[in-house]
């Protein structure tokens, strides 16, 4: 199986895999823990080994974690190597609602795991969009 697993600080993780579930329904092979205040880094990585302690060697996971080196990020690696799953792993920093959608949704569509790395990348860039409105330049002109 290849599971989809998000990891962040405060509760960004566990939110996002919330409202993932809202667009994908409820499902087996997406978890979430986060690195909550007052949490000490041992006790999110002994949260994270009990999160992961049914995945094999021949499941896949795909890690997206809310920042680069940040403790969940570094003790969530840390933890799939003593399990011997980083060689199965696709890990991906800096995680958004369309990246992790694109995850759960495309992970069993690709075989190649650089294709699946650009894809999701793509996707959370994609996400990110500069909104502007524009202004009605008649509203200026009226009295």
């Amino acid at each position: 199986m290849k599971y989809v697993i998000m990891v962040s600080h405060g509760e960004l993780a566990p939110g996002l895999h919330s409202a993932v579930k809202m667009m994908t329904g409820d499902r087996d092979d997406v978890l979430s823990t986060s690195l909550k205040d007052g949490m000490s880094a041992d006790e999110f990585a002994d949260n994270f080994r009990t999160l992961v302690k049914d995945i094999t060697a021949e499941d896949e996971i795909i890690l997206l974690a809310d920042i680069l080196s940040g403790s969940p990020f570094t003790n969530a690696l840390n933890v799939l190597s003593e399990k011997d799953l980083l060689s199965n792993s696709l890990v991906i920093a800096g995680m958004n609602m369309p990246l992790a959608i694109t995850a759960v949704l495309m992970k069993d569509n690709f075989d190649d795991k650089d294709a699946l790395a650009e894809t999701l990348l793509n996707e959370g860039r994609t996400g990110l969009t500069r909104f502007e409105t524009e202004e009605d330049e008649d509203d200026d002109d009226e009295i």
